[in-house]
């Protein structure tokens, strides 16, 4: 089980895919009162069922959402529970020109993860509607990508940060995952023309080949990536005000167990995986844990404090200072603290400021994969 899974559903944002964020401690002032849980809600954990599950009536329930819910290019919006039970009046919206002709996304998981659940549903029913969906959603990853191998945030570019090549909250590699697996003809895939399959195998080379062109080199060493990079220089950039230049942990991680799932990888891929274990490694935080203070009646209360603890496992930052390694705490107005109570506590509480470290991947995964590819060196 890949070690820097953020564990995001789609319908939130507060945290970072391929990342996983730090183990914490919640601390409950008011005993939460009792919630109606929906049977089915649209989340990442839903493609984690069952093989027979994706042939149910719910399954296929949930697959027509998602007929109504692609847009024309064949992607998908974001932050959007797909799951729901629609009214005939949201159906009739979501069917409307104006919806239907919306900018699709890879933030925050979205489409790959609407395609992957397609694929499902089609290999179980083997009904049309549901693997022409998908190959119109591939079509659109196809087309999204940069000719230097990178993908933006949104397509159609959406200007601003938008249309630099994001890996941030894994979207980048989310794609890049789902496109191997075509290529590969992996199951459930296995029914994807020849000229798409070829089409994406030619696409993970080139995403590949700006993933090792954007590693961040500090003092001539390969260190890590930035959360997003320039599309044309492909420097790291900011994002939102709290997300600037740096080296990111999280994403970092999930572009290495990507590299390192790579079969016969390249000198090139050696280097860089070897040169952003060795990042990870010192920049690792020991002595501390994080604390979730919640009080569900009150949504002004919650906070994350970091408070000290020899025995707690290591975590990581989710951004390091380019050249120092200092981690970075950033709230609204753009001011870089060292300290996480530094910052308000909207930004404390509302945001992923601190990861688990993955210490099986750097520990026992990687030293394994470097023995096996040594000889290549």
């Amino acid at each position: 089980m890949p070690v820097a899974l953020f564990l995001l559903c789609a319908v939130s944002s507060t945290g970072c895919i391929g990342q996983k964020p730090a183990a914490i401690t919640v601390r409950t002032d008011t005993t939460a009162p009792a919630e109606t849980v929906e049977p089915v809600r649209w989340s990442r954990g839903l493609l984690e069922r069952d093989t027979e599950w994706f042939a149910s009536s719910e399954a296929v329930r949930v697959a027509d959402n998602l007929l109504i819910y692609q847009h024309d290019n064949g992607g998908w919006d974001k932050n959007t529970d797909m799951a729901k039970v629609l009214s005939p009046e949201e159906e009739r919206a979501l069917k409307s020109p104006a919806e239907k002709e919306g900018v699709s996304t890879i933030d925050n998981r979205a489409t790959f993860t609407q395609l992957e659940y397609m694929a499902k549903v089609y290999a179980a029913t083997g009904q049309e509607k549901y693997k022409q969906s998908f190959l119109r959603g591939l079509d659109y990853l196809l087309e999204a990508q940069y000719g230097n191998g990178g993908w933006p945030q949104f397509y159609p570019i959406k200007k601003g940060y938008y249309e630099y090549i994001t890996f941030n909250d894994g979207a980048m590699m989310g794609v890049m995952q789902l496109l191997r697996d075509v290529a590969h003809q992996k199951a459930p895939y296995t029914f994807v023309d020849a000229a798409r399959t070829e089409m994406s195998a030619k696409a993970i080379e080139k995403g590949l080949d700006v993933i090792l062109k954007a590693q961040i080199k500090v003092d001539g060493k390969l260190t890590a990536w930035c959360a997003q990079h320039d599309h044309i220089t492909l420097a790291p950039q900011k994002a939102r005000a709290y997300e600037l230049i740096s080296l990111s942990g999280g994403e970092s991680v999930g572009i290495v167990e990507y590299l390192m799932e790579l079969e016969k990888p390249s000198p090139e891929v050696i280097q860089a995986v070897d040169g952003a274990v060795s990042w990870l490694d010192q920049v690792k935080i020991n002595g501390i844990r994080v604390e979730l203070i919640n009080d569900p009646a009150r949504q002004d209360a919650r906070d994350r404090v970091v408070v000290p603890d020899p025995t707690a496992p290591p975590l990581l930052a989710r951004f390091y200072e380019i050249g120092t390694n200092k981690p970075m705490f950033v709230g609204r107005d753009g001011i870089v603290h060292e300290k996480l109570a530094d910052i308000a506590r909207e930004r404390r509480a509302g945001y992923s400021w601190y990861i688990d470290f993955p210490q099986e991947l750097v520990e026992e995964d990687y030293p394994v994969w470097k023995q096996k590819w040594a000889i290549t060196e």
